[in-house]
């Protein structure tokens, strides 16, 4: 089946770790992104295999973590809440000059209710690029877990 695609990029003013820490840790997501609420089904871990949940909206979606190297890559998959077929998500972070080089994408099936996704997602992930850019930036500390 055909897959659907959003991405956005962008460029930090902070080392890999400091992006890391805001991307790896779910509980802090509301603090810098644009998500109500957001947190962790069972303990809270940074690793493959943890459910993690986000709110946004109306909408909470929870989502798997496939792969987690610190500091280079976040790979999860949509378990439920919005309506994607076969979705899977990357975070790349590279170190670029001072700073890190963020792609944060994803892809899923082209289905109709994915479609409906796509045009909303490709508003979304920049947004969410740029608020991750700004707390790296900023030093906004991740909430403890």
């Amino acid at each position: 089946m055909a897959q659907l695609h959003v991405e956005a990029e962008g460029v930090a003013q902070a080392a890999p770790e400091a992006v890391w820490q805001l991307v790896a840790n779910a509980d802090s997501y509301q603090q810098w992104g644009p998500w109500n609420a957001s947190g962790y089904q069972g303990r809270a871990a940074d690793g493959a295999g943890v459910i993690r949940w986000m709110r946004y909206g109306r909408t909470t979606t929870v989502e798997k973590v496939l792969e987690s190297e610190p500091a280079r890559r976040l790979v999860y998959t949509v378990v439920k809440g919005i309506p994607v077929r076969n979705y899977r998500a990357e975070v790349t972070l590279r170190p670029e000059g001072e700073g890190t080089y963020i792609r944060w994408s994803a892809s899923w099936d082209r289905t109709v209710p994915g479609r409906i996704v796509h045009r909303r997602l490709r508003a979304v992930y920049p947004d969410i690029v740029g608020r991750l850019i700004a707390a790296a930036e900023h030093g906004v500390r991740p909430a403890q877990t």
